[in-house]
């Protein structure tokens, strides 16, 4: 097996309770090293304990792309290897020889499984292929927030997946994502027709709750030459649901998730999105029936664009709830069992069950 010279880069900003458990993960590279872009508490110091290569500079304006590569810049040109990270990721043991064995010398970049969130019982509850692995010479990162390697070399681009290499995200729940927002809108007016970031941004107006603004971008998405990938093309239309049915325009928001459901009919989603805006209108046939369509797609396909409730207890809580107010008892109480097997620390759904057994034993 070929020997390569592998070496982890990162940026970094007030990290410092991460930082130990982080190079526990990383120090099976052969270099690791830090771009520190303002840090006021002990990440630097931290980090330059393990002896890991620390550069300082704070960019501003302030763009992700312009500080992974002033990141990648900093390691040497002999690396083979270049694994980008940030501070809240910890790689699995064991990564490095995984590494080794799956790549090849004409390997340009290595996708690999990210569990993006996991439960409180480290069980993963979002995962997807992620890619931020590549050789030295041929990337560079484009793009202010939600930022992306992008390929610049001579010969053609060889990708290579793997299920061996898993890295799980801790993310700092503190930490303000303020600057999302105005750094996507900065993405969409330098390039106004990568598909990526136009879904990026009306999902960001979305989650604002700006909601006619999120209809309209996303609704630009959709009609990009670009915006081919329909798991992404159905979230959005997922999303302009969403908002119509946070403005009380639900025949619209039905629309949309029909829409949905035709663009890409393996995927729950749309189905559960559904199922949610019929139970909110209380038209609980229409909640068995989404459900239950839901539940005859088995396969969890690898993507971010998964939505926890499509796969955790959700499911079975609605159908529970619309079986009982159908007064179909008996499949009311199957399900809230089901429900509670999924996640038995609610204690809303061990108090729907007394409720369910207080009128099956009437």
């Amino acid at each position: 097996m070929k020997k390569y010279k592998v070496c982890v880069y990162a940026i970094s900003k007030n990290e410092e309770k991460y930082v130990d458990k982080w190079y526990e993960s990383m120090k099976e590279a052969d270099e690791i090293y830090v771009l520190d872009t303002g840090s006021t508490d002990n990440t630097v110091e931290k980090l330059k304990k393990h002896n890991i290569h620390v550069k300082e500079h704070i960019i501003t304006p302030w763009r992700f792309d312009k500080a992974r590569c002033e990141s990648l810049s900093m390691v040497p040109m002999d690396a083979d290897i270049c694994v980008c990270t940030d501070l809240d990721e910890v790689f699995n043991p064991g990564w490095r020889d995984e590494l080794e064995k799956t790549w090849n010398t004409d390997t340009t970049r290595l996708a690999y499984n990210y569990n993006w969130l996991l439960d409180e019982n480290n069980t993963p509850k979002v995962n997807f292929y992620i890619e931020k692995i590549h050789n030295r010479d041929d990337y560079i990162w484009i793009h202010p927030v939600h930022e992306t390697l992008k390929y610049i070399g001579n010969k053609e681009e060889v990708k290579v997946y793997t299920d061996n290499i898993t890295v799980n995200h801790y993310p700092d729940k503190t930490k303000s994502r303020s600057n999302y927002l105005p750094l996507l809108e900065l993405s969409v007016k330098e390039d106004p027709e990568d598909d990526r970031n136009m879904h990026y941004l009306g999902r960001e107006y979305m989650y604002y709750r700006k909601w006619n603004k999120a209809i309209d971008t996303l609704i630009k998405h959709l009609n990009l030459k670009s915006a081919t990938w329909k798991d992404e093309r159905c979230a959005s239309m997922r999303f302009i649901a969403r908002s119509y049915k946070a403005l009380k325009r639900y025949d619209e928001a039905r629309m949309w998730l029909d829409k949905a459901i035709k663009e890409a009919p393996y995927l729950r989603d749309s189905f559960v999105e559904r199922a949610l805006l019929e139970y909110e209108l209380g038209k609980y046939k229409d909640v068995i029936f989404y459900c239950n369509e839901a539940l005859k797609i088995k396969t969890h396909y690898k993507s971010y664009i998964n939505e926890v409730f499509s796969w955790d207890h959700t499911i079975y809580d609605l159908l529970s709830v619309a079986y009982f107010y159908e007064n179909n008892y008996k499949e009311a109480l199957k399900c809230i069992n089901k429900a509670i097997k999924i996640s038995p620390n609610i204690k809303r759904l061990k108090e729907n069950k007394k409720i369910i057994l207080k009128e099956i034993n009437k």
